[in-house]
């Protein structure tokens, strides 16, 4: 996979991606990482790229002609697919694991970066791009929400992980959150494991993890809880008000 990022700050990529597991991935070439400034496409000899919005009000827009050069230059490259259309900005459909997988199976990705008071609206319009949000906060650009979402998507990407199950059995993948974790030493500052993850019976490990899952799900994540788990490899509907309730100890 490519992914071509468009942002004003290219120097920041790869970042945190260039370690781990992604960072493996790049070395083996099975994830690209590139990043374009967008000041390349700057207009003038000063390079603008904002301006103030229309109607007044505070802070700077981003120009639409900027972003549609290099946008469309980038679609234009030879030997590249067109690309999926990324815009990174907090008013953006909020990104999850679903959407993860989704953009794992495309061949290439052009993720660009809000910045400022907001992007002009004509971009979203006229290069028919994704509108995606990592979240309910506003940051000051969208560098940091395009790696969050660069990593997601590789972790999908197949090689990444040296344990392929890992994805199978990791929080979302089911519809719900992931077990708990336990590890060395079997007992720490009086806390000891539980009896079950060292007995050796893994039926019964399971319907532990399982148990345990949905009982953390109703207690951070109430939101995710269903009146049954979902078959494996299928995403949990949403949650009915009753099974939330539930969940929330009867409190509405």
């Amino acid at each position: 996979m490519r992914v071509d990022v468009v942002t004003l700050f290219p120097e920041i990529f790869p970042g945190p991606l260039g370690v781990g597991v992604v960072g493996r991935a790049i070395e083996r070439g099975a994830l690209v990482v590139c990043a374009h400034d967008l000041r390349a496409d700057g207009i003038g000899p000063h390079r603008q790229v904002d301006d103030e919005p229309f109607g007044g009000g505070p802070g700077m827009v981003l120009r639409p002609e900027p972003i549609f050069a290099a946008v469309r230059r980038l679609r234009a490259l030879p030997g590249h697919p067109r690309g999926r259309g990324i815009l990174l900005g907090a008013h953006g459909r909020r990104f999850d694991a679903t959407m993860a997988r989704a953009m794992a199976a495309e061949p290439r990705l052009i993720v660009v970066c809000g910045r400022y008071q907001g992007i002009d609206e004509r971009v979203v319009d006229g290069l028919d791009l994704d509108e995606v949000s990592i979240g309910d906060v506003v940051l000051s650009g969208g560098e940091l929400a395009a790696m969050v979402v660069i990593e997601a998507v590789a972790r999908h990407l197949p090689g990444t992980l040296g344990t392929p199950e890992s994805l199978r059995d990791e929080s979302f993948t089911r519809g719900t959150v992931e077990h708990p974790h336990y590890t060395r030493p079997a007992t720490f500052e009086g806390r000891p494991v539980p009896d079950v993850l060292r007995s050796g019976d893994h039926a019964a490990i399971a319907r532990w993890r399982l148990r345990s899952a949905a009982e953390r799900a109703a207690r951070l994540r109430p939101d995710l809880v269903t009146l049954d788990p979902p078959p494996e490899g299928r995403v949990a509907p949403a949650p009915e008000p009753s099974a939330l309730a539930a969940a929330r100890g009867g409190q509405t």
